[in-house]
């Protein structure tokens, strides 16, 4: 019994999902905006906060990132890097199982209508 609970628990620490991870991979959607990156993200971030109150709005060196996760297990979901570029930014949105969108209509929908 132990040995199940034990292996159990390693399984669930070996899903654990950072933003780091997720950004290794290629974006789920990307798109250049004439927008800075703090006008940008303050534009998509009500969206954000309705997917997950959780969701945490944080700058970066390069701009500014939003991060959506489930605080039970752990896992980030979803990214969005925004990055300062000549004339405006460059925006990425990672998400981890992309192919399950319940929920997330509203994440996408923000990200086109805010470039």
């Amino acid at each position: 019994m132990k040995l199940i609970v034990g292996a159990l628990a390693v399984a669930l620490l070996a899903g654990c999902t950072t933003p780091s991870d997720l950004m290794k991979e290629a974006p789920e959607l990307s798109a250049n905006t004439k927008k800075d990156p703090k006008t940008y993200a303050l534009c998509v971030y009500p969206s954000w906060q309705d997917y997950r109150s959780s969701a945490v709005m944080s700058e970066t060196s390069a701009g500014y990132r939003l991060v959506a996760g489930n605080d039970m297990n752990g896992q980030t979901d979803d990214v969005l890097d925004i990055r300062k570029i000549k004339g405006g930014s460059a925006v990425k949105l990672y998400q981890r199982m992309a192919w399950q969108q319940l929920g997330r209509a509203e994440l996408k929908k923000s990200f086109n209508s805010c470039l």
